[in-house]
């Protein structure tokens, strides 16, 4: 029988054991920061209703969408569009709008979630371009009204966040979408469709250049004049370097629109709260050019990149919406929130060579020097285990050396052995394979020993 080739499909990511920890680690950081701020979790199918996750969305994002089809009868959507019935998330943001207006009055308001989970699309195979990959998002949904201090809120919990992964320096910068919107009313350009055009080619300008972003503007598509296309080229490259400089340039803006206004008097707001909150001056600064492609956001926009690899982009971006379920919904539910795309995040870290290699989240081998030792390795497993520390057994037993590269190549730190000779003392030995050193104490106080060696070596971690 020919044997089938064991490959993946492009744009997935596969990880080994150790790559596995580090990643489930970085997933455990990012929890226990959501949940500090008092974020409550939530998790929603992967499939859903293929109408449900398409109502604001078409064209770009139905191409990328993965179609559920059933292995009998195929079933079709109920407006008979023609594609199949079910479809996989694309991403959490309209699972959690489908999930609020549906559980509306069970929910306390403002509603804090936070969600971990896969989402899928059909993109085209690329390098550091992912099929399925894990978003990490909090959202804070309000009922008829939000405070705009929640937009400050949201920085704090990204610099807690990112502070505790612990992968270099990194700035949260922030802008206002009615800022924008206000500056090209101004400009004449009050029509909402050709600003939103306008504001995705603003988007690009980090990624195409300033030369790229003005030849366009000033093209056929938007045929603004030259002086037009370079008072925007000026707006979008306003940058600060803290608190006292923003303000600074947010003065020299001039005087405005209704909403141009409306959108400085918001971002002044949540500036100054950012700094209530204790998030650093260093940490966080304005970014005119910061729009995010997405029409659904109205206000407060943020992206945050890592100082020294600029290249890697955003590691962290969201905003604020006027109605998070308005397809789902008549209730009025504005919300604001953020998503870490983690498998990309990780990648990127990974390639970059900013990753440590994580150890095992095994932290004991007891080896087996005889079968007829074996109830012993068995009774120490046990009493290792029933003091919260993570150990195996080499149940096969063999060589001493055999188990010990064993342990060493699976990145167990301590070796405990058991022998005839140790066990006449009522001792074990114990090797530490990150030291390269051995000791031998009393059998009975083993637990304490090992609990003091990791004790140590939590401290130093820190």
């Amino acid at each position: 029988m020919a044997l089938t080739t064991p490959r993946t499909m492009p744009g997935t990511l596969e990880l080994l054991p150790r790559e596995q920890i580090a990643f489930q680690s970085m997933l455990d950081t990012i929890r226990h920061g959501f949940e500090v701020y008092g974020f409550l979790p939530i998790e929603t199918p992967a499939i859903e209703f293929a109408d449900i996750l398409l109502t604001k969305s078409g064209g770009e994002t139905e191409r990328q969408v993965y179609f559920v089809q059933s292995t009998g009868a195929l079933e079709r959507a109920p407006d008979q569009s023609g594609r199949p019935e079910h479809a996989l998330r694309f991403d959490l943001t309209v699972p959690l709008a489908r999930y609020v207006a549906e559980h509306e009055r069970e929910l306390a308001f403002p509603f804090r979630r936070y969600q971990m989970q896969r989402v899928y699309r059909g993109e085209r195979a690329q390098r550091g371009r992912f099929r399925e990959f894990y978003q990490c998002d909090i959202d804070v949904i309000g009922k008829d009204s939000l405070s705009i201090r929640y937009d400050a809120e949201i920085p704090a919990v990204i610099h807690a966040v990112f502070h505790a992964l612990d992968i270099g320096a990194f700035t949260i910068q922030l802008n206002n979408r009615k800022l924008m919107r206000g500056f090209f009313e101004g400009l004449g350009i009050s029509d909402g469709e050709k600003q939103m055009l306008v504001l995705r080619e603003v988007d690009k300008l980090d990624k195409r250049g300033t030369d790229y972003v003005r030849g366009v503007l000033t093209g056929e598509q938007f045929d603004l004049s030259a002086e037009g296309a370079e008072r925007i080229m000026q707006f979008v490259e306003v940058r600060s370097t803290s608190l006292a400089d923003a303000h600074a340039k947010l003065d020299a803006l001039g005087r405005g629109t209704d909403t141009f206004e409306q959108g400085r008097a918001e971002l002044r707001d949540v500036l100054d709260t950012v700094a209530g909150f204790g998030v650093p001056e260093s940490a966080y600064a304005l970014n005119l050019s910061i729009a995010r492609g997405l029409d659904y956001y109205t206000g407060t926009v943020y992206e945050t990149i890592l100082n020294d690899h600029p290249d890697i982009g955003s590691i962290c971006s969201g905003g604020r919406y006027d109605s998070l379920a308005a397809n789902y919904t008549k209730s009025t539910l504005p919300g604001v929130g953020i998503s870490i795309g983690l498998t990309r995040l990780f990648w990127q870290l990974r390639e970059a060579g900013m990753l440590k290699a994580a150890d095992s989240s095994v932290q004991v081998l007891v080896t087996q020097m005889d079968a007829a030792q074996l109830s012993h390795c068995l009774t120490i497993a046990k009493e290792l285990r029933d003091a919260g520390i993570a150990t195996e057994v080499a149940l096969e037993g063999g060589k001493l050396g055999k188990q010990l590269k064993y342990a060493d190549r699976a990145g167990i730190r301590f070796a405990v052995v058991a022998g005839e000779d140790e066990l006449s003392r009522d001792a074990v030995a114990v090797k530490d394979l990150r030291r390269g050193d051995q000791f031998e104490v009393p059998r009975a106080e083993l637990v304490k020993s090992l609990r003091v060696e990791l004790a140590q070596e939590k401290v130093q971690v820190a």
